[in-house]
């Protein structure tokens, strides 16, 4: 058989062990059809393992073996001579970088392949740039010698205006596969039967790339065999069963660098220091922007990575300069734009306006003035096509530089004065929203009148402080637009409709601005009552949350002055209170002592039973830190019987209450009255479950401490663990800002501030284990048996 070729030298093997095609198929298991298009010359030479299973059913010696191996290789190295190779991998880029997970899991999934299995698909999804092609090119690479019959690729161009047919890539994955053209088939149906027929005798990978949708992809997928298959999309493909999902994110911050560095190679020396973050950051750790803005550097001796920086800063100018030769972010967002139909075009430029990071479907549903449900159709297509992240289950974001582009087709594809509109449409929705939202906490107020239709629902408490959460960036923006548009009852409104909820949000890092905004707003009005009780409500935020107490003296004083000057008496009592607030948190015991007492006169002679309950919860505060715990038990217990003795608002009184028993505990912890304590602790956790971990840790601290103290050692663990973390996620972060701290006494206490004046940064002030363990300073309200004192106990029981 010297000179035969493949097909003859594979019959004549067969004849000669008195074998029929059928019986070969049986004991090598290739199908017949495939060892009959062998024979003939129908179809290439097979690959390795195929040939192994042919000679192994042959019983061939090692040197006829051999001889039919050699011939298969030169057979398949000559068809390839002089004729382009069809569905050749492209050429994979020599700096990827990153992935590394996401390339062991689809690994991991191609080496679970098995002969008589069905055939491995994994999806890789994700937004336009983010780099889908060049892994699936990677993976390939990785991948090369477990596909020993070949790797195959095809580019489906979804984002075309008309994609690659199914019938026309059909023909190309045949012809891919060394099917004589003459024997494919012209129904599409039975081409892809021919497809499935042929890979379910090979171990071949199948990288298809850029699929439009489901039924583009499906016919071209093999049923049973030991392949596999990778497919590339800017959706998510959700209508295909029983595949791996691989969804590929912007890179790390890390990655960006290495990448950065990686592309721009001898330029490296212009591409060091902090630039090059900045860098990466403008361009979102979008792959596409950073080998664009990358190749540019390196083009360019004249630049270095700070030119680059302060070109990319200007966010009117950055996609047109993250865009070189025939790459462009701009272009790569165009194409999935042009795919989307006409109402979710107009709900992605208008999705511009959002001011805060996120957002919900009901902003979306007021901006392109559609309802609930078709807003929810539209967010999904934009999902769907990458130009919109999905953030949990409703809410949703923007990738910085697609963000951007909406902004740019938003200016060029909608008038200004349409532009205007939409804006205001969602100002006046946020707002109308926050007040009914805030007003739940509000004296008075509560449930939304009968009238009131939202898209929101607020038909609890948890639902309005879920949603002031939620759009806290987005509310706050519409009251900074209301403001600079001199919406000035607006803003006024807005933020009364926040003061008792900003109980229950005390460390939100923008009450401050919240009352700065409407102080200004109300001293433009005519009624000077408003102005004096923004003021008062601003010096609570400078001094709560900002720690300014000697601006929030000033202010509270203003306050006092002008409520005199009006004969209002209740708002003198509300001046004087936040004043020794103030005056208490700054340190002087002495003034705080006695502004309390004046004011508890004037809310009582004023009838102002809110008040007068929040300022004896104060006065008791006082005596704590005074170590005077007796009388601070007495002043708690008081507010209890005056909350409940008193016509008091539902809002303020459940505040009472909760900071009496939360303190109350805390005075017969520190006072080792252990079963006393345990009592008030339990009674005090429900009450502190709705105002966040800085109380309901406190709370658990006491029950742990008490536990450990009568020898429940187990719950103690559990409450001292509990309150570990509740006052660790309650710490503050607010920047590296200094604050100056005093106390005075001559001999304070144990659990009183200790004698200093030391500067901390204000991220410690939140922490108490900062305070506790590098200064000494323990005030029992803010600090006392925080982080440090938790952990103590623990090891404690530990030990």
């Amino acid at each position: 058989m010297a000179g035969s070729s493949f097909g003859q030298r594979l019959r004549g093997f067969r004849q000669s062990a008195g074998l029929t095609i059928e019986d070969l198929s049986e004991a090598s298991g290739v199908s017949g059809r495939a060892i009959s298009d062998m024979e003939r010359g129908h179809s290439r030479a097979p690959q390795e393992r195929t040939l192994a299973a042919l000679a192994d059913a042959l019983k061939l010696s090692d040197g006829d073996r051999a001889g039919l191996v050699e011939l298969a290789r030169s057979e398949r190295s000559e068809s390839r001579v002089g004729r382009p190779r069809v569905g050749e991998l492209p050429r994979g880029v020599s700096d990827f970088v990153g992935r590394a997970r996401r390339l062991e899991l689809l690994c991991r999934h191609a080496l679970a392949a098995s002969v008589g299995g069905p055939t491995l698909v994994a999806v890789v999804h994700g937004q336009p740039g983010v780099g889908k092609t060049a892994f699936a090119v990677r993976a390939a690479e990785q991948l090369r010698e477990v596909f020993p019959d070949g790797q195959f690729y095809l580019d489906l161009r979804g984002t075309d205006p008309v994609p690659t047919p199914v019938g026309e890539a059909l023909m190309r994955l045949l012809r891919a596969l060394d099917v004589n053209p003459r024997r494919i088939a012209n129904d599409e149906q039975e081409r892809a039967s021919q497809l499935r027929a042929i890979l379910r005798e090979r171990r071949c990978l199948l990288v298809l790339d850029n699929a439009a949708d489901e039924g583009q992809v499906r016919p071209l997928l093999p049923g049973l065999g030991a392949g596999m298959v990778v497919v590339t999309s800017r959706r998510l493909l959700g209508g295909l069963e029983g595949v791996l999902r691989i969804g590929l994110a912007p890179l790390t911050s890390g990655e960006s660098a290495d990448l950065l560095r990686a592309i721009v190679g001898e330029a490296s020396d212009r591409a060091a220091g902090q630039e090059v973050g900045t860098v990466a950051q403008l361009c979102g750790h979008l792959p596409l922007a950073l080998r664009i803005a990358g190749t540019r550097l390196a083009s360019r001796p004249g630049w270095t990575m700070g030119h680059l920086a302060e070109r990319l800063s200007d966010a009117d100018r950055r996609l047109a300069n993250l865009s070189v030769g025939d790459l462009g972010v701009a272009a790569a967002f165009a194409l999935s734009y042009a795919q989307l139909s006409n109402p979710a075009k107009a709900m992605f430029r208008r999705l511009a306006h959002v001011p805060g990071v996120d957002f919900g479907a009901p902003i979306a549903a007021v901006l392109a003035q559609v309802d609930l449900f078709d807003a929810e159709d539209q967010l999904d297509e934009l999902v769907d096509l990458g130009l919109l992240q999905s953030e949990g289950f409703d809410r949703y974001r923007f990738h910085d530089l697609i963000r951007l582009f909406a902004a740019d087709r938003l200016r060029g594809e909608e008038p200004a004065e349409a532009r205007a509109g939409t804006e205001r449409r969602m100002v006046d929705w946020l707002l109308e929203t926050a007040i009914i939202a805030g007003r739940w906490f509000e004296p008075g107020f509560g449930a939304p009148p009968d009238d009131w239709q939202g898209l929101v629902s607020m038909a609890t408490p948890e639902e309005a402080h879920s949603w002031l959460q939620v759009e806290a960036d987005n509310w706050l923006a519409a009251l900074r637009s209301a403001a600079a548009a001199d919406q000035h009852q607006r803003v006024v409104d807005v933020a009364e409709t926040m003061h008792w909820y900003a109980d229950r949000m005390i460390h939100w890092a923008h009450w401050s601005e919240v009352y700065c905004l409407s102080r200004v707003a109300a001293g433009r009005l005519p009624d000077r009552r408003q102005e004096i009780t923004h003021i008062n409500h601003y010096a609570w935020a400078v001094s709560t949350c900002e720690r300014r107490h000697e601006e929030s003296v000033a202010l509270a004083m203003e306050a006092y002055r002008f409520a005199g000057e009006l004969g209002d008496t209740k708002e003198q009592a509300n001046a004087l209170h936040y004043a020794a607030r103030a005056w208490r948190m700054g340190g002087n015991i002495e003034k705080a002592m006695g502004a309390y007492y004046r004011a508890l006169n004037l809310a009582d002679a004023a009838g102002n039973h809110d008040g007068y309950v929040q300022i004896c919860v104060g006065l008791g505060q006082t005596f704590v830190e005074l170590g005077r715990f007796d009388e601070a038990l007495n002043e708690f217990r008081g507010v209890l019987r005056e909350v409940d003795a008193r016509p008091v608002a539902p809002a303020p009184a459940q505040v009472a209450r909760m900071t009496a028993r939360v303190a109350m505990a805390r005075c017969l912890a520190d006072a080792k009255s252990w079963p006393e304590a345990l009592d008030a602790a339990t009674r005090a956790l429900p009450l502190a479950a709705d105002y966040g971990p800085r109380f309901t840790g406190r709370v658990h601290l006491t029950l742990g401490q008490a536990h450990s103290a009568l020898g429940a050692t187990d719950k103690a663990r559990d409450h001292l663990t509990r309150a570990l973390k509740l006052l660790e996620d309650g710490r503050e972060e607010r920047g590296s800002e200094k604050i100056r701290f005093t106390s005075g006494y001559a001999a304070p206490p144990p659990c009183a501030m200790t004698l200093c004046e030391v500067e901390i940064p204000v991220r410690a002030w939140h922490r108490g284990i900062a305070l506790h363990a590098r200064v000494g300073v323990h005030c029992a309200l803010h600090r006392a048996r925080t982080i440090s004192l938790a952990k103590a106990e623990l090891a404690a029981l530990d030990a």
